[in-house]
């Protein structure tokens, strides 16, 4: 199961979280469920947004700006 980001705009927080593909978490509430992270004072029907991040290194491992994938064979080379 691939690791998503969510963003809670009633608190700022950005919260990781393992789920299926086929799943969205819509609410702090259920985020917080899963996460087994404290609501705080923030409404559990608050609603999360799952954001885009990058789950490949977008440089190589010297840091260069060129870097063209993570391997042969991956599909990630430009």
């Amino acid at each position: 199961m691939p690791y998503y980001e969510y963003e809670c705009a009633e608190n700022g927080a950005i919260v990781e979280v393992r789920h299926g593909m086929d799943e969205q978490l819509t609410t702090w509430g259920q985020l917080a469920d899963r996460t087994a992270i404290d609501l705080g004072d923030t409404p559990a029907d608050a609603p999360i947004r799952r954001i885009m991040s990058s789950t490949v290194s977008v440089t190589g491992t010297s840091g260069q700006a060129d870097f063209q994938g993570c391997g042969t064979g991956c599909g990630c080379a430009t």
